[in-house]
């Protein structure tokens, strides 16, 4: 019978322009599949909030700064700068419906409702790279969470966004002293040199430490002012 309760029940699953995505209770968690690979769950959210912290802690002080985030998830980071009444305008940019719906009526709802219905959210549903390249808009701090690292991508089409031509398009939208916040899974010291190639300055990495296995970390880079 434990075998039984602790099976995955899938929740939803649907076949989108870049694969399959699924939506996954196991015991009391919810767990996003895509194409595969195990993206999150709902078992922490300490990653993502240092996410958004750290983005914020690497700014120079300047008043509500308008944030972009790359990847809705499971909602946490998105629910965590909501929270902060320090930032400004809160964009979240998720190229699958299916996890929009899974957050405005679905089982998700309950991490990201609030910060949806706060005046300074808005959704774009798009690919981050299409948006980074197409957009007029410009912020001061870009976080992604999409894959699980630049070396650990859901989709082969995501590479480019952590090429030298990628970040250039993410350093496009940040206004100067803007900084980028990418969560990985693992460090990456070839990322780093690929940041200050695509002209990022201050660059640095922050470990979060993990129950077990090397430390998820978080990859800090400011737009040259």
């Amino acid at each position: 019978m434990t075998a039984i309760r602790d099976s995955p029940v899938v929740l939803d699953r649907r076949e989108g322009p870049y694969g399959e995505v699924v939506l996954r209770r196991h015991g009391g968690l919810l767990q996003i599949i895509a194409n595969g690979c195990f993206l999150m769950d709902t078992s922490d959210g300490r990653s993502e909030r240092l996410l958004v912290d750290a983005a914020l802690g690497a700014l120079d002080g300047r008043e509500r700064p308008e944030l972009l985030i790359g990847g809705l998830g499971v909602g946490f980071s998105l629910a965590h700068a909501a929270a902060n009444p320090r930032w400004g305008a809160i964009t979240v940019v998720e190229r699958e419906r299916a996890v929009v719906d899974w957050h405005l009526d679905g089982p998700l709802s309950g991490i990201s409702d609030r910060a949806l219905a706060d005046p300074r959210t808005r959704i774009a549903e798009t690919d981050l790279l299409d948006h980074v390249n197409e957009t007029c808009a410009t912020y001061d701090a870009l976080c992604l969470d999409i894959d699980n690292g630049p070396g650990w991508t859901v989709t082969e089409g995501n590479d480019g966004l952590y090429s030298e031509a990628g970040l250039a398009g993410c350093a496009r939208v940040l206004r100067p002293g803007g900084v980028l916040a990418v969560w990985s899974a693992r460090p990456s010291p070839e990322f780093e040199g690929t940041l200050r190639n695509a002209g990022f300055q201050r660059v640095r990495t922050e470990e979060i430490p993990v129950a077990r296995g090397v430390p998820d970390v978080v990859h800090l880079a400011v737009r040259p002012g």
